[in-house]
């Protein structure tokens, strides 16, 4: 699939001024508007308190990059390891694994730009500053800042595409690489069918110019973080598998609305300039062992020959289904823990 196919053209991409604040205008009235109000007059993002309450024994922390300002959390001693979250989830998704992987190992587990309490940058031309690549120089900076030079890295979803650019511009500080429920970006955009675009229609939703998914999405963002993470939607709870203390600072961080375009345009840039990395890249693998992990009852099980795919794309690849959907650090952490253990000891 070329990437004209993928997105609008790139006049009808660009965000006018007009438009954002209209979006902006919109969320005050759904969202709230003294928080947006701020936003108009262009003072600086309200500070939010951190809580480590469900990281037992970690600190907090901000973290300044080249590009942005990362909201972290960390605690255990031993070799490091990175956790990355997925989209529409924050740090906040590991909390039942990384208090029990900090027993063995110096844990640091970050939100990405433009979720949580991290910053939310400017777009950047052709959605540059939320690319992959920029993503990625924002955790090794990170490490540095702890004083890591090298270390492994988990990453579920959008966490395990930012691991993939890690392995792939920063060799020689990724020591180990885990991959949860997810095949390669340029894997999935090239091999569009009708049963990929109904699986994942939501990368399509998203990549359209703003404001029209910021605006639909802050209409209702309980409902649409409930619809993206539960799909059934029929009894209107919170499904067991999912703490409502975790689902409570989703929403929070999620009704923010430059949380909401900066969701949109990880995804913008994930069908434009990645690709273009992507691309770059398609003769180079991963040089550092990779594991694999995805949910047995998710789609990427169903559509894709997950491990083969990956080995395309790394030298050295194991992994198997887990018995969950997608979200598995919190639907099966213990099965989720010993895999990662076991990859993860020395």
């Amino acid at each position: 699939m070329s990437n004209s196919n993928l997105l609008e053209s790139e006049a009808q991409d660009e965000i006018s001024t007009s438009a954002r604040r209209a979006f902006l205008k919109g969320a005050a009235r759904v969202i709230g508007g003294a928080a947006v109000a701020s936003l108009l007059e262009g003072q600086a993002e309200p500070s939010v308190s951190v809580s480590t309450r469900m990281f037992d024994g970690f600190k907090a922390s901000k973290v300044q990059t080249t590009g942005a300002t990362i909201n972290v959390v960390s605690g255990g001693q031993g070799s490091p390891v990175l956790l990355l979250h997925g989209n529409p989830q924050t740090h906040v998704m590991w909390h039942r694994i990384a208090p029990r992987l900090a027993k063995e190992f110096t844990v640091v587990v970050a939100d990405l730009r433009g979720y949580g309490d991290s910053s939310k940058p400017p777009d950047g031309e052709h959605h540059s500053n939320y690319s992959k690549r920029s993503m990625a120089l924002d955790q090794i900076e990170v490490m540095h800042h702890f004083g890591f030079e090298k270390f492994a890295v988990v990453g579920h979803d959008r966490g395990g595409r930012v691991g993939h650019r890690l392995a792939l511009d920063h060799t020689d500080r990724i020591t180990k690489l885990a991959v949860l429920d997810i095949v390669p970006t340029y894997t999935l955009l090239h091999n569009v069918n009708t049963e990929i675009a109904t699986a994942f229609y939501h990368w399509f939703f998203l990549v359209q110019p703003s404001p029209f998914p910021e605006t639909l999405i802050a209409d209702n963002v309980e409902f649409y973080l409930k619809y993206m993470m539960f799909r059934d939607m029929s009894s209107g709870k919170i499904p067991s598998w999912m703490s409502e203390e975790a689902f409570a600072e989703y929403l929070r961080c999620f009704r923010d609305p430059r949380a909401i375009h900066a969701n949109c345009e990880d995804y913008r840039a994930g069908a434009s300039i990645d690709i273009k990395h992507d691309e770059q890249d398609l003769n180079r693998k991963i040089n550092c062992p990779l594991l694999v992990l995805w949910g047995e009852r998710g789609a990427v099980h169903r559509l894709f020959d997950v491990l083969a795919v990956w080995r395309e794309r790394a030298a050295q690849v194991s992994g198997k289904p887990l018995p969950g959907r997608h979200f598995l650090p919190e639907e099966i952490p213990d099965e989720t823990l010993t895999e990662l253990l076991a990859f993860l000891k020395p």
